[in-house]
């Protein structure tokens, strides 16, 4: 049953906890036991989980109030550029938050450089926050926490307990001290710690690898073939793992296919949940033997890019452009420079869709972190049917690559094994200490010009982000203000400012109404592609276009409203 709080006069509800979660017990000064504790921190992990899908891959915070361990608030991150997840949990906790403890999976970012989510905490008047995870980026670990402890607000944070060698009972301060008891203890404090870099694997993967995080999917007959010999595979899992799958792409920012798949089953590769963040679609060809039609060259539903070798058919490249399809060449195509690409692109996670001629090299590279198999109850046999992972190069049983923190959950009447290939990059010992200084590149010379990057909103600079929370006031067409959410708003609207239709007009309103930036840029671009026949004043920037100047007064307005 799902908790109720009454806010305002307003009933407002929230999933509900973990068993006996509820109950208090003996612990810290607020009544909750570090048993308890851990418990509370695992549930924020799972509330920070809630928005995956829903708008495009970005970093999990939740964070949950509670008073004697009963939980008073929650929040979550639902989008870049909304409401941060502490002013969500202290806004529902209200009065009830003062005196209370946060307990947050993530150390909060301060990337809109407004502080919001520090403020919000202090001026709520919370005694103590319990972190689950210190930032992993290096220009935000440490800063809320050091902030919030020159607020005078206790921090604790859990990955940087597991080590110590005695606990002790903060009410009674009765030292834990059994064999038992201790081990007890490690294990609640290290799944708490595992949920919490699991929630966030995609942005520790990315920030330790330098590669976006990567999971490679497929579905296989017990007798481990992905098709029948024929090259027939529809279909080889059960509809509940095909919707499974749906929720996969949902949680990614990119859908990687090779050209034997596009020209094997002719893929549409779309999350069809409903609407939602939709991920791009990538297809690896080296050679550019494709189809002159697929579904995937519908750029309507979802952007489509072709990676190729630099050269590959020319011809074949005019015509995917013509189509909408972004043609991207490499020096040599392989799969560690297509997700440094992507990386380069702003992208935290990649599935990975492709049969086993390049599921093998992929592996092989290291850019694939974990694996989830959907095994299917039917034996299709065939000594040519295909595989989901080809030559490896191994040749004897030792040499095999082994899962790391397997887990089997059935979906129907199908297996879904699932584990990872490389450990999650736990970065939390790297600690800064007060006295610690950036240092300098030596190579580089502090006079020379430095290219800052501020596409993210969790980049270095991110504050500066079309998709900052800063709200722009800005002209309309015909002179009048309006105040609009953020640049990515205004930017997606503007491509419709001047184009004589009614139909123009309402688009500009629907972008207005989007409730993140990430919703609106999806709107644009949807609307964009579905109605080349308007003729849009914004598609292609020069140096000379009024639009450069448009959106430079924009970006400076947006400047302007941030607090440093």
């Amino acid at each position: 049953m799902s908790s109720l709080l009454s806010i305002g006069g307003v009933a407002l509800s929230f999933p509900p906890l973990a068993a006996g979660l509820r109950r208090p017990i003996c612990g810290s000064a607020n009544g909750v036991g570090a048993a308890q504790e851990a418990a509370i921190v695992r549930r924020a992990a799972e509330v920070a989980d809630l928005s995956a899908g829903h708008s495009a891959p970005h970093p999990n915070s939740g964070c949950l109030i509670a008073r004697g361990g009963d939980v008073v608030g929650q929040g979550f991150l639902y989008a870049q550029g909304t409401k941060c997840a502490e002013l969500q949990a202290v806004e529902m906790a209200g009065g009830l938050a003062r005196g209370a403890t946060a307990y947050l999976n993530l150390e909060p970012d301060d990337c809109y450089g407004d502080h919001t989510p520090v403020s919000s905490l202090v001026q709520a008047g919370i005694s103590r926050v319990v972190v689950g995870l210190r930032h992993p980026l290096k220009h935000l670990r440490g800063k809320a926490i050091k902030s919030l402890r020159s607020e005078g607000v206790p921090v604790d944070v859990l990955g940087e307990d597991l080590n110590g060698k005695v606990f002790e009972d903060k009410v009674t301060r009765r030292t834990i001290g059994s064999t038992k008891e201790r081990n007890g203890l490690y294990y609640l404090n290290a799944e708490a710690l595992k949920s919490c870099l699991v929630v966030n694997a995609p942005l520790l993967y990315r920030t330790a690898c330098h590669v976006p995080f990567s999971i490679l999917k497929y579905a296989m007959t017990l007798d481990g073939k992905i098709a029948a010999s024929s090259g027939h595979a529809s279909w080889v899992s059960s509809k509940l793992s095909r919707g499974r799958v749906f929720e996969l792409r949902g949680r990614s920012d990119a859908i990687v296919v090779g050209g034997n798949t596009v020209r094997r089953d002719d893929p549409q590769l779309t999350a069809r949940h409903g609407g939602g963040h939709v991920p791009v679609r990538i297809v690896m060809s080296q050679t550019l033997d494709l189809p002159e039609e697929a579904k995937l060259w519908n750029v309507f539903d979802a952007y489509t890019i072709v990676a190729t070798q630099r050269g590959a058919r020319k011809d074949v490249q005019k015509k995917l452009a013509k189509k909408g399809v972004e043609v991207v060449e490499f020096d040599i195509l392989n799969p560690k420079d297509v997700m440094e690409y992507c990386y380069d692109r702003g992208c935290l996670s990649i599935l990975w869709e492709c049969g086993g001629a390049l599921a093998a090299p992929a592996i092989s590279s290291g850019v694939i972190h974990k694996v989830c198999a959907f095994v299917a109850p039917k034996i299709i046999g065939g000594l040519n049917a295909p595989s989901p992972v080809g030559e490896l190069r191994m040749v004897q049983m030792s040499q095999a690559l082994n899962l790391i923190d397997v887990s089997y959950e059935q979906i129907g009447p199908d297996m879904l094994i699932s584990g990872f290939l490389q450990p999650i990059p736990d970065l939390s010992p790297v600690i800064p200490q007060a006295d610690e200084t950036s240092a300098l590149d030596p190579t580089v010379s502090p006079y020379d010009t430095k290219i800052i990057s501020f596409y993210k909103t969790w980049d270095l600079y991110g504050a500066l982000s079309n998709f900052s929370p800063h709200p722009v006031r800005m002209p309309d067409e015909d002179g009048t203000y309006f105040t609009w959410s953020s640049v990515e708003h205004y930017y997606q609207a503007h491509k419709f400012v001047g184009v004589e239709s009614p139909l123009a007009r309402d688009f500009i309103e629907q972008i207005k109404l989007a409730k993140s930036p990430e919703e609106a840029a999806r709107l644009g671009r949807k609307l964009q592609r579905e109605h080349p026949e308007l003729g849009f004043k914004v598609q292609i920037f020069d140096a000379s276009s009024l639009e450069v100047h448009a959106m430079f007064n924009c970006w400076l307005c947006s400047c302007r409203s941030i607090t440093t």
